[in-house]
């Protein structure tokens, strides 16, 4: 990070920066699938996930209630970029699985060159709904160096679906050739 390799906005309070570590915080943008007016998700649909899902603003000081067995889209208050010879991972945070809560179910490696907020999809595998508030701390990133610069970086890369992201997206798998 002092080297600007690793650049995080706004910058990091010292209480966001473990050992090994940076935890970043949810931000108020939420998305949710609206499952009572669609039978279904097609994969193959290029009119877009996007569209089957609600956006839900939170204000301050409110939570966004995460029921039981429910999956939403989130986004990180912080901004990440990456150098092209570093790549990141996102970790749910103990202290949330041990209450049910999972940050991400696949998309945890982030790749050389990314820039943009992180979605989170936020599932609830517990019992008991549990209110998540904004500005609090809901995962962390490690950071590992590549032995040299990729020479296909995100930010970059023809066809990426995600690269300079501010709002919780949604799956863009239909944009890939034959929606497979």
């Amino acid at each position: 990070m002092a080297e600007g390799r690793i650049r995080v906005t706004p910058e990091l309070p010292p209480e966001q920066i473990g050992s090994c570590s940076v935890d970043f915080r949810l931000g108020s943008e939420f998305s949710v699938f609206e499952h009572s007016r669609h039978p279904y998700i097609d994969i193959r649909d290029r009119a877009g996930i996007q569209e089957m899902m609600r956006t839900v603003i939170v204000g301050p000081g409110e939570p966004f209630i995460l029921q039981p067995s429910e999956f939403a889209l989130a986004i990180t208050e912080e901004k990440l970029e990456l150098a092209d010879d570093i790549l990141g991972r996102l970790e749910g945070r103990s202290s949330l699985g041990r209450i049910g809560i999972i940050v991400h179910g696949t998309a945890g490696l982030f790749d050389p060159g990314w820039t943009g907020q992180a979605t989170l999809e936020l599932s609830n595998l517990g019992r008991m709904p549990v209110a998540l508030y904004p500005g609090m701390r809901i995962c962390s990133m490690t950071f590992e160096p590549l032995s040299s610069p990729s020479s296909n970086p995100y930010r970059t890369k023809p066809g990426n679906k995600y690269a300079g992201q501010t709002r919780p997206l949604a799956s863009r798998l239909a944009s890939e050739a034959g929606g497979e």
